[in-house]
């Protein structure tokens, strides 16, 4: 039998005469199992965060996007179709043809980036899921913008009285003069709306998409030239393979990037802030359980007279340190057990109903993952073992010999 853990859940389970002793004993156990809750509670609000905003780029971007290397865009045509046809990995692709414009009326007017996509655009990225207002047509000099655009210039769905105007600077021939450029400087066509789209306020106000052979022609490109081409992986899809394969198919030029790739910024951000909180948290952790420092001391102190008595019975310094050491080890994973169990029986009732709301419609977002159940018990673990050695070791022949 282990007879320090033993005598350590003994202590647990027993009550001290001294009341004050109790007091501090309650006091720490539910500071652990706060605290512990807490930290959990708070990695999952972040985790629910995280993938809240990262569902709007996931609806507007693509698994992976084919890119020009050098330059804004690079010739695709039957060859590089055939070849990302071939790859098993690609469930459906789409070409695009991106450029910032001036968009203009009614006397009013801002910058923005036209986007020419083709008719898989929707299927590759599910954008149509995302309108507000209207359909997702492009047929016929029709766009659909985002909703930021289209209250900042007053432009209506359906409104073929009142279109929007497009400009673009021509492609540059050498220097800017009349000659060079002819009476104007500019392209530029009219669309009307036949959608709006509403995904977060920087995409809302960044985008205008229209049919890809009118961009072309607008830009003065052929119809081989794009500025990207979105691809939407299989289900199943080994993600790594895909991209090998994609890679070593369209050769050199071009440059694939995957979501994460895409977004790099928005992804450092959110980790950046878990990171921060969680370590935020920790420090809270660390002040709650210099609790249990003082707890096992007390504990010592209380049960000086039992630690002499199995001193003299034969136990060595290093059994009766291992006494103390199990007892502030057991009460922090208890207390730690605990709390992660207060926290997940939280979390699950705001997944399941949602009592806790943003706005009216909308409930505050969370996520229930396991390897936070893992980080906090590991935390507290840690953080309880450290405290625990630090108690432990105040017991020495001095004490003993009192």
């Amino acid at each position: 039998m282990n007879f320090p853990l033993y005598i350590a859940r003994r202590y647990i389970r027993s009550k001290s005469s001294q009341n004050a002793v109790n007091i501090i004993n309650a006091v720490t156990f539910a500071v652990i199992v706060i605290g512990s809750a807490a930290l959990f509670i708070v990695l999952s609000g972040f985790a629910g965060l995280k993938n809240f905003s990262l569902s709007f780029s996931n609806t507007f971007d693509p698994d992976m996007r084919v890119v020009p290397a050098t330059g804004k865009t690079f010739a695709f045509g039957p060859e590089q179709a055939g070849a990302l046809q071939d790859i098993p990995g690609i469930a459906s692709y789409s070409r695009e043809l991106e450029e910032r414009v001036y968009l203009t009326h009614q006397q009013k007017s801002m910058i923005a980036y036209i986007k020419g996509v083709d008719s898989d655009y929707n299927r590759t990225t599910g954008i149509d899921s995302t309108l507000y207002i209207g359909l997702w047509d492009l047929s016929a000099q029709q766009a659909v913008s985002g909703i930021s655009i289209a209250n900042q210039l007053s432009v209506s769905v359906q409104d073929y009285r009142s279109p929007l105007i497009v400009l673009v600077p021509k492609p540059g021939r050498g220097n800017l003069s009349p000659q060079g450029l002819g009476d104007q400087p500019y392209n530029q066509m009219a669309v009307v709306l036949s959608g709006v789209y509403q995904i977060e306020e920087g995409l809302d106000k960044k985008y205008i998409f229209a049919e890809l052979p009118l961009v072309q022609a607008l830009l003065e490109r052929d119809s081989l030239q794009v500025s990207g081409v979105n691809l939407k992986l299989a289900p199943g899809a080994d993600e790594a393979a895909t991209l090998a394969a994609i890679r070593e198919a369209l050769g050199g030029g071009v440059d694939v990037r995957t979501r994460r790739e895409l977004n790099q910024t928005l992804y450092r951000m959110l980790n950046t802030e878990n990171l921060a909180t969680y370590l935020i948290f920790t420090l809270v952790l660390i002040i709650a359980l210099f609790n249990v420092v003082g707890a096992i001391i007390m504990m010592i102190l209380d049960k000086q007279l039992h630690t002499r008595t199995l001193y003299s019975l034969g136990l060595t310094i290093r059994q009766l340190r291992r006494i103390y050491f199990l007892q502030g080890v057991l009460v922090t994973s208890a207390g730690g057990a605990i709390g992660v169990l207060i926290g997940v029986v939280l979390i699950g009732s705001q997944l399941a109903f949602g009592w806790l709301l943003i706005t009216p419609s909308l409930a505050y977002p969370v996520a229930l993952k396991w390897a936070n159940v893992g980080i906090v018990l590991a935390t507290i673990m840690v953080l309880g073992v450290i405290a625990a050695r630090i108690a432990s070791n105040r017991i020495d022949k001095k004490m003993l010999s009192i």
